[in-house]
């Protein structure tokens, strides 16, 4: 049985974790509303960018683009988008059972030997990858990328896979991510990045003003011109997305180790009242017998 001086020494470090988690959890719900911010302010950009697109697809031209080029899949990229830190439950082993179904899924759609390339964001999910690397999968970090990176660090990484990809070094890039949409949700997705595919730019996620432009130099160079920014704008999106789904996990890994910290308080603390209870007890009927004899 515990003695009243360890019980009192444990009640004190399940003390100090539980501020400590509750303090993380503030920190992490900051940094989240930031994110939600910085989405906010993505949109317009996102929207400008789509408008013009639906103008020129409403028009009667014909449109191609080094972006917008099917051919046989050979080598397909996955961007997959983890953490850098822990402590945020099970975030990033969902991101790599979702990659893990990825690849199969590959396999199945383009035949067994398609080459697959990794390319990890996030200290954690980048030391996940190295365990599946094999000869059909390689991993390929991108220096200076992670779950941090800032606005020109995201536009030089999707210039290098828009090289790598008319370059014809892949066939297919893949984005794997937590798409944020609650505190308590976030939704693992995997989507296309390229080739762009034009049929789903004039889905009801990219709409025409109704009125007149005038398009100079003309249609397909402004169309050219403007692919680009529509994969950095979702590029952008996607990195925002997942700073704001990392930190939702933590808020609820922290709550978690907060209510667990508390319970446990709750139960060495009437343990350590017993325990005291009775030692006084004890010491009152030592008293009284002494009283007695005498």
């Amino acid at each position: 049985m515990a003695t009243l001086r360890e019980l009192k020494g444990r009640i004190g470090s399940v003390a100090s974790s539980e501020k400590i988690t509750g303090a993380m959890k503030m920190i992490s719900s900051a940094k989240m509303h930031r994110a939600e911010a910085d989405l906010r302010r993505l949109l317009p950009f996102r929207q400008q960018i789509e408008t013009i697109i639906g103008n020129l697809l409403s028009t009667d031209a014909e449109f191609s683009s080094p972006l917008t080029e099917t051919r046989d899949v050979n080598n397909v990229a996955f961007v997959v988008l983890g953490s850098d830190d822990g402590l945020c439950g099970g975030y990033n082993i969902n991101i790599f059972k979702g990659l893990v179904e990825a690849i199969g899924s590959a396999r199945s759609r383009y035949g067994q030997n398609v080459g697959i390339t990794i390319i990890p964001v996030g200290k954690k999910i980048a030391k996940a990858a190295d365990k599946i690397a094999d000869s059909t999968v390689k991993v390929e970090k991108h220096e200076g990328v992670n779950s941090k990176s800032d606005s020109a660090t995201v536009k030089d990484f999707t210039k290098s896979l828009v090289e790598s990809f008319k370059a014809g070094n892949t066939d297919r890039v893949e984005l794997i991510y937590m798409n944020f949409q609650s505190v308590s949700r976030q939704r693992l997705r995997t989507e296309p990045l390229l080739p762009v595919d034009a049929a789903s730019l004039s889905g009801d996620g990219v709409k025409a003003i109704c009125r007149p432009c005038i398009f100079e130099p003309d249609a397909t160079t402004i169309f050219q011109s403007v692919l680009p920014m529509f994969l950095l704008s979702v590029m952008q999106e996607v990195f925002t997305e997942n700073r704001a789904s990392e930190q939702a996990a933590r808020i609820m890994a922290m709550q978690s180790a907060n209510d667990n910290a508390k319970n446990l308080l709750e139960q060495l603390q009437l343990e350590y009242n017993k325990l005291r209870q009775q030692s006084i007890t004890t010491e009152l009927l030592d008293i009284l017998g002494g009283q007695v004899k005498n």
